[in-house]
Order: structure tokens, then sequence, then C-alpha cells
């Protein structure tokens, strides 16, 4: 998730562990607790372009390492050790939530835990947190066991809508007559009613928006269906793996292997990010993403679908 919610949720969870004890000082640890895992940005090299999302959400991020981290923050910011250490763990479990990957298995495993049930960015969650760091400032503990109830709630919720997607998808595919060999839904940006879908069938990936209200039935939006890019060697297996396997090339670039996950558009396939070979370059397509909130709007609305 972004850094501002994390620092919030770790404020509020030190506080709510222990704020009647230490006071203010427990939301100056849990925030720089819930910070810390996102130290792992600075692994790059000019020489192994991947080398930056091969290792971040890597072991800082691990269920191993949470002890060690949030004790080193307690112990330099003079708080509480277990504040410290619960509010840095609330930061690879959020991370675990959205749909980017976290080992939260280092060392023993590699696998990138996805859970698909929030937004990397959802405003909602984010001003729950906020709630609940305020009420933590003025001592309110009530209302901040309240908000880090209702944070449950909502990704509780993110779970049923993560489910009701799957289950709109399958008979999407079942009206086009294709089986489904492996298929992910993921939430968009900053809500939990629209969804990317993405499912392998022969060889494609069908990419399509799935529209599940809190009431009602859900709507879809067909969007392309393009070949699963195949490859081999050292950097595409990497690049695979860190894409779960949801590679496409583009139809406009057949030079860019792609992560199908996520595109700057609703309506058709243009990767984020992705990889060109020999040599090997990343491509990041982060600052031309500008996603519209009255775009955004429409299709939560329900505006934007047949």
């Amino acid at each position: 998730m972004d850094p501002l919610t994390h620092a919030l949720a770790g404020a509020t969870v030190a506080w709510a562990v222990r704020g009647q004890t230490s006071g203010r000082r427990a939301l100056l640890v849990g925030a720089a607790a819930g910070l810390l895992p996102d130290l792992d940005v600075l692994i790059r090299s000019a020489s192994d372009p991947l080398l930056a999302i091969e290792h971040h959400r890597g072991f800082t991020h691990s269920l191993l390492f949470v002890p060690a981290g949030g004790a080193l923050t307690a112990l330099l910011l003079r708080g509480r050790i277990l504040a410290g250490i619960l509010a840095y763990l609330s930061h690879p479990l959020l991370d675990a939530a959205t749909t980017y990957g976290t080992q939260l298995f280092w060392p023993f495993s590699r696998l990138r835990v996805g859970l698909d049930i929030i937004s990397i960015i959802d405003p909602l969650f984010t001003l729950i947190v906020l709630a609940g760091c305020i009420a933590a400032f003025r001592n309110r503990p009530r209302l901040v066991y309240a908000a880090l109830a209702l944070t449950v709630v909502w990704l509780t919720l993110g779970y049923v809508q993560r489910e009701r997607a799957f289950a709109a998808q399958a008979r999407l595919a079942a009206s086009r007559g294709e089986r489904i060999d492996r298929a992910a839904v993921f939430p968009t940006i900053g809500n939990t009613i629209v969804w990317r879908s993405l499912y392998a069938t022969n060889g494609t990936v069908r990419m399509d928006r799935i529209r599940v209200p809190w009431r009602g039935e859900a709507e879809w939006a067909p969007g392309p269906a393009l070949p699963l890019a195949l490859g081999s060697g050292r950097d595409f297996t990497r690049f695979a793996w860190f894409s779960d396997g949801w590679v496409a090339r583009p139809p406009d670039d057949a030079t860019l292997i792609g992560d199908a996950r996520y595109s700057l558009y609703a309506n058709r396939y243009v990767p984020v990010w992705g990889i060109r070979l020999q040599p090997t370059r990343w491509v990041n397509r982060s600052r031309e993403r500008k996603v519209s909130a009255a775009e955004v709007w429409r299709e939560i609305t329900g505006r934007n679908f047949p």
C-alpha cells in the first residue's frame, strides 16, 4: 500500500497496544515501524534493472524479519518493543492483502502472497486509519479500537467482493464457451466494486472489467484477448515470477513484455510496466497513469458498463 497508509496504520496499531502507557511516543514508533519495511526500495543496480523488483517486498517484508525490524525501530526511538513489532507486522500483512505480491515466507519460500482484496491505493481505508490515528492523538481508546475493527470489516468486505467477482468471471467464461485454465481478479484503484478480470484459456489471456455492486447483480465490460507471452532465459523468468505468470505483449509493441495485471487504460491493454530484452531494460510508465476521479466514479456507478 502507499506510504501514508502504512504510517497511519502502524501508528494506530502501536498506540492501541501501548498508547495508554507510552502516550504519543507510541504514534511515532508505530509510524516509523510501519514505514521501515519499504527501505528495500534502496536495493537497486544500474547493471541489473530487475534487481529492484526482485527484492522489493522481499526479506524486509518477511514474517521472519518482523521481530528484528520492529524491535530495532522501538530501540532507536526509545519506544516499547511490542508496539514496534506489531506496527512493523501491519506493513507486510497489508501489502499481502493487495495484488503486487509479498514474500511473507522468505527465506523458506519465494512465493509472492497477494490476496487481491484491497487496492494498493484505497482512500476509504486510509481515512479509517487516519481517524484511528487522530483518536489516538486525542487519547480516545474506544475510537482507536473501533477504527481498527472497521479496517478488519473493510478487508473482509474486500474478500467477499473478490469471491463475487470470481463467480461473475466464471459465468462470463461459460457464456463464451471457454474453459478457465487459470484466473485472477484484482480490485481497481480506490474501490472494491470494479475489478480487473484475467483468465487464461488455451494460451490466451482474457482481460475484462467486472462490476460487482454491494447489492445487485454483477455486470461486465469485455476487454482484449491476447496470447500469453512465452519466453526463456533468466530475465524473462524473473519478470514472469514477479508478474505471477501474467505476462503479455501489448498489440502495438511486440518488443515489450508487460505485466498484464496492470494497465494504463480500462478498455485496452497498455502495461504500466514491463521489460525489453537483449539487453534487458525495465520500462516503467507509472507516471503516465493519470486516473481520472470522474472516470473511476462512472465505472463504480456503472455508467461505463453495457
